[in-house]
């Protein structure tokens, strides 16, 4: 498995290849920028319906197709955060997104294989920049290139998680290189990769553990969440879903779709298919799996090989060497504990928030589904799966 095939990189993980300040659009996307950099102002004003309104729909269909693909992925970073703006930023959701931001919406997410609204790539992956282009990814070298309403909140929930992403490169560089190594039957390598792993979590948690420097809980629950939400399952569309207007192939029917959460990142979920790591059937499962359509297709293609590749589990449990399943050992745990910070976060910014707005359930993830019991199950289930 070779990273560059997956569009990964140790270095950045599944960050862009890119920046996306390095990235120019062409002229049709004038109005739509100069409307993304002021998103902040138009949301201020009350009434960001009414300028989003005035946007110009630039024809995007042909141009999507044809694009370099970093072009329509700064494209989908722009247009995903006027999609959320226009749903989320009045004190009612409407029923239906105008023509003007559904079609180009639409043409850019189909080139990409994504749904039509926020995705976490969107929200991070694609959307940050170094300040100083010689120095290294890092949470005092990275800012938040597109954003809703700014300020330190909002910038540091998303800049930690690009932290995240980029330590993370280390993960998935070795994972692919244990699929090789578990059928080779090195255990000595495989040991060395396993332990540079868990050194690698240990640098995730420190990025982890800065969230509440500088994102308050009660400011990310009530100013940064609301923008992120989708359109299922959520009280604020007695429709059911969100219609998008001037679409054919959705033929004026409301579509259900999943809010960015950060359980579309695919850290875990490619950890779980090196170790071979299974979960029960429960609603969080089904949730988790209907996420992986959101992400973008080739993590997606990186994870399934994974699964469908990796004997790294059978290959440790078949070694004499114990060194080499405390290393594995190790590493499920490090998931399973990554899992329970994920918990204690969703419990203080979001559990014992006080719901303040449409939508915004204090008992709902942002993807739409309850979360508290089925992340304490997940957790649990992960750390019974080591070997002995």
């Amino acid at each position: 498995m070779e990273m560059d095939t997956y569009g990964l990189s140790r270095e950045r993980g599944y960050l862009s290849h890119y920046e996306m300040d390095e990235i120019t659009l062409p002229s049709q996307f004038t109005g739509v920028k100069q409307a993304a950099g002021n998103l902040s102002g138009l949301l201020t004003s009350g009434r960001v319906r009414h300028w989003l309104n005035q946007l110009g729909d630039p024809i995007l269909e042909d141009w999507a197709q044809e694009a370099p693909e970093e072009e329509v992925r700064t494209a989908m970073v722009h247009y995903s955060f006027l999609v959320q703006a226009y749903v989320w930023g009045e004190a009612e959701a409407p029923d239906y997104l105008p023509a003007n931001l559904a079609r180009p919406m639409v043409a850019v997410a189909d080139r990409l294989g994504q749904a039509p609204l926020l995705p976490y790539s969107g929200y991070v992956l694609d959307n940050w920049a170094r300040i100083d282009k010689s120095t290294p990814v890092s949470l005092d070298n990275i800012y938040m290139v597109q954003n809703f309403v700014g300020g330190d909140d909002e910038n540091w929930f998303v800049l930690i998680h690009v932290a995240i992403e980029a330590e993370a490169g280390v993960l998935l560089d070795n994972a692919a290189k244990l699929v090789a190594i578990a059928q080779n039957g090195d255990a000595a390598e495989a040991e060395r990769l396993l332990v540079e792993m868990d050194a690698a979590w240990e640098r995730i948690y420190g990025h982890f553990a800065r969230m509440g420097e500088r994102c308050d809980p009660y400011i990310y629950f009530n100013r940064v969440r609301p923008y992120i939400h989708g359109w299922a399952n959520n009280p604020a569309f007695p429709a059911g879903g969100l219609v998008y207007e001037g679409v054919e192939k959705f033929g004026g029917k409301p579509q259900v779709l999943r809010g960015q959460t950060g359980s579309q990142s695919s850290i875990v979920p490619a950890m779980d298919a090196l170790f071979g790591v299974g979960h029960s059937a429960d609603p969080l499962k089904s949730f988790l799996d209907e996420l992986h359509h959101y992400r973008p297709v080739k993590h997606r293609k990186f994870i399934e090989d994974l699964a469908a590749q990796s004997t790294l589990r059978e290959f440790v449990e078949g070694s004499a060497s114990s060194s080499l399943k405390d290393a594995f050992n190790a590493c499920l745990n490090q998931s399973a504990r990554f899992r329970t910070r994920h918990l204690e976060y969703a419990a203080s910014y979001i559990n014992k928030q006080m719901g303040s707005n449409s939508g915004n359930d204090p008992d709902v993830g942002t993807g739409g589904t309850p979360f508290m019991k089925y992340l304490k199950k997940h957790r649990d289930e992960n750390a019974a799966q080591l070997v002995e």
